[in-house]
C-alpha cells in the first residue's frame, strides 16, 4: 500500500465530515487547502437528473465567468480570406484551412478551443473522429461555427467555458485558480451553475441538479448546498 503524504492526509482530515456545506465555506476548504507547488485549478462538478444517452436530456452550452479563469486558451480557427484576417487580429494563435487540418490529422493539436466559419466545415468535418473526443469539434449551438470570428476568439480568450454533459450524468469544469479572491470564486461558481440551470433539457425529470462539488486539482472534493451555489 503506497504511504499517505502530509499535505495529503491533512487536507483528507481538513475535507473530514464536510457534505452539503455552504458555497463560501466550501471555497475557503478548498483554496486553504490547495497547496502544490503551481497555481491549482478550482473545479466544479454537477451531477444532474438526466440521462444523455436520450437526446431530449443533452445538456451542453457556454458560459463567460465573470471572472475569467485564470487560464491562458489558445485558440484555433478554420478560417479563410477576410475571416481569417479578423481571427489573426483578434487574437487568434492559429489560424487555416486545408493546412491546418492536415496539421490536426498528423497528431498536432496545439489549441484548447476550435472555432470555423461555417463554409469550414466540410474540411472540418473531416477531424470529427480526432476532434470529437477531445469535445473541440466546432458547434453552431455554443456559438462556435460562426461567422463572427472576432467575437468567437475574444469570447474564448475572455473567460468563455464550454460545458456538455458526460455519460454518467455530470457536467464538470475549471472555474478559476486558487489564487483568485474567494469572493470572485464565489460569483464564478453561481455564473457556471446558472448557466447548467438553463440549459435543463426538455427531457429532463425530477431533480435536475442533484449535486454540486468543488475541489481543486490537487486535492479532494467537497459537496456544496445547493441552494447556496445557485444563490437561492
Amino acid at each position: 500500500m503506497a504511504k499517505i503524504g502530509k499535505r495529503t492526509r491533512a487536507a483528507r482530515d481538513a475535507f473530514a465530515g464536510k457534505e452539503n456545506i455552504a458555497l463560501s465555506e466550501a471555497v475557503a476548504l478548498v483554496k486553504s487547502n490547495a497547496n502544490a507547488k503551481f497555481d491549482e485549478t478550482v473545479e466544479i462538478s454537477l451531477n444532474l437528473g438526466v440521462d444523455p444517452r436520450h437526446a431530449d436530456q443533452m445538456v451542453r452550452g457556454t458560459v463567460n465567468l465573470p471572472n475569467g479563469t485564470g487560464k491562458a486558451v489558445r485558440v484555433a480557427v478554420f478560417a479563410r480570406g477576410d475571416k481569417a484576417e479578423e481571427a489573426k487580429a483578434a487574437g487568434a494563435d492559429i489560424v487555416g484551412a486545408e493546412d491546418l487540418m492536415e496539421t490536426v490529422q498528423g497528431g498536432t493539436i496545439e489549441f484548447d478551443r476550435c472555432i470555423a466559419t461555417p463554409d469550414m466545415m466540410p474540411i472540418v468535418g473531416r477531424l470529427g473522429k480526432v476532434l470529437g473526443p477531445r469535445n473541440l469539434m466546432p458547434n453552431p449551438k455554443i456559438g462556435t461555427v460562426t461567422t463572427d470570428v472576432k467575437g468567437a476568439v475574444e469570447a474564448a480568450k475572455g473567460g468563455q467555458v464550454q460545458f456538455k454533459v458526460e455519460k454518467a450524468g455530470i457536467v464538470h469544469a475549471g472555474i478559476g485558480k486558487a489564487s483568485f479572491d474567494a469572493g470572485k470564486l464565489e460569483e464564478n461558481v453561481r455564473a457556471f451553475v446558472e448557466a447548467v440551470s438553463r440549459a435543463r433539457p426538455a427531457g429532463a425529470k425530477g431533480t435536475y441538479m442533484k449535486k454540486v462539488s468543488l475541489s481543486s486539482s490537487m486535492g479532494p472534493g467537497v459537496s456544496v448546498d445547493v441552494a447556496s451555489a445557485t444563490g437561492n
